[in-house]
């Protein structure tokens, strides 16, 4: 058993998705499971959706323009009959139906971000079965089930493992499983999702159940590059990585891969690999149980980062009690900590920026800190750095806080020049 994931980029217009559909015809003959993510920004535009509808403002604009990206994709793949209309009109009558019929800010949320893959993906099942692939349409949210953690879902392993187990024991041999990434259900089968990009974590989760061969992440990037490619001109490709390395650089906010999919993987000892969709036949990364040690300076950057201070309301210095009720408030609104640093009287976090729960940190913690944030800030990670490695990649601005330990050099950044 393999497990392929397709993001956004590789299934962004027609001619890409014939491309994913040629790389699955060379493996035929296989078992496989596919696993899609939402076409190209749909994502990003179905946010947009959400945060019009909780302003009270109207989304019929961005649902036009949200449906006919996907019309058109459809014409261009059937350009001889209609049917792939009628499901696009099925999922934008669902959409319609979830933003009259909401109660819970939340679960509305996740419902409709959830269209993007649900739509994607049955589209690309037409498709698959037009070119001759036999393909069984699966709902993830029937297989995975998690726990009710708003936007980033914590996963319920043994439940989740008996449904995947017992459908694909199931399914018909020389049929293709195709199902969605990012998305699953809780207890009560309200919809919920696994975190942004979480479509990686998704394939992880069927590989590691499965016992599987490998998971495969097909990319726009020919591999897992020593920075991104496009902010660093002379990025280096990664032939392999260890786990705890690809891990780090995950942690650290390479978006090559999600957080939370090295794990499951790592410990059935599933090789991951990054290769890229428009050069199928290379070999991109291997992420795996290597010993190769790197040392070439790794940079990632991490933008859109803002900068949380507490200062003790009388001058006593932040102690371990006070910096543990600042840590059950982070805790109790899901928020992750991407730096930190204290000093006598204040702590200070980097944290990604995100207006509503800062104004709830705040609310939770005013009593007890004097609280100010800097937001519109870039964190950047040099590991494997040198002083002349510093020197060459760090952006220019003025620096709002900066650490440096024996490996690694990070440093937040604030009106960047």
């Amino acid at each position: 058993m393999k497990v392929f994931k397709f993001g956004g980029a590789s299934i962004k217009n027609a001619t890409a998705i014939r491309n994913m559909c040629e790389i699955i015809k060379n493996h035929q003959g296989e078992q496989l499971i596919v696993i899609v993510s939402a076409m190209g920004k749909s994502t990003n535009a179905l946010e947009e959706i959400h945060q019009q509808i909780v302003s009270g403002k109207d989304p019929s604009g961005s649902i036009t323009t949200f449906v006919k990206y996907h019309s058109e994709i459809g014409h261009d793949l059937f350009p001889n009959h209609d049917s792939i209309n009628n499901e696009i009109d099925k999922w934008q009558y669902r959409l319609t139906e979830i933003i009259r019929n909401y109660t819970n800010p939340e679960d509305l949320y996740n419902s409709v971000v959830a269209i993007g893959e649900l739509l994607s993906s049955t589209i690309i099942d037409q498709y698959l079965n037009e070119c001759g692939i036999k393909t069984t349409w699966v709902d993830v949210r029937q297989i995975i089930r998690t726990d009710n953690t708003p936007s980033d879902a914590n996963v319920d392993w043994e439940i989740t493992r008996q449904n995947i187990n017992d459908y694909v024991g199931h399914q018909q041999k020389g049929y293709v499983i195709l199902t969605q990434g990012f998305i699953a259900s809780n207890e009560g089968n309200i919809t919920t999702t696994l975190g942004r990009e979480g479509s990686d974590f998704t394939g992880a989760i069927f590989a590691s159940c499965l016992d599987a061969e490998s998971f495969t992440v097909w990319k726009d990037v020919p591999g897992i590059l020593n920075a991104d490619p496009k902010r660093i001109d002379d990025a280096i490709l990664f032939e392999d990585l260890s786990y705890n390395e690809a891990s780090e650089m995950t942690y650290y906010g390479a978006k090559v891969i999600h957080p939370k999919t090295i794990k499951p993987l790592a410990n059935k000892n599933i090789p991951l690999y990054v290769r890229c969709f428009d050069e199928p036949d290379k070999d991109g990364t291997k992420i795996h149980n290597s010993k190769t040690i790197h040392t070439i300076p790794v940079i990632v950057f991490k933008d859109k980062q803002c900068l949380v201070t507490f200062k003790t309301k009388d001058l006593t210095f932040v102690n371990e009690k006070g910096i543990s009720v600042i840590f059950d408030a982070l805790h109790a609104l899901a928020i992750d900590m991407n730096i930190m640093q204290n000093s006598a009287v204040s702590f200070s976090i980097c944290i990604d920026y995100n207006k509503n729960k800062i104004d709830q940190l705040i609310e939770s913690l005013q009593v007890h800190f004097d609280i100010r944030y800097n937001s519109d800030l870039q964190l950047v990670t040099i590991k494997n750095y040198s002083e002349q490695a510093i020197k060459k990649y760090l952006p220019k601005g003025e620096i709002l806080l900066e650490q440096k330990s024996r490996n690694n050099y990070r440093v937040l950044i604030g009106g960047q020049i």
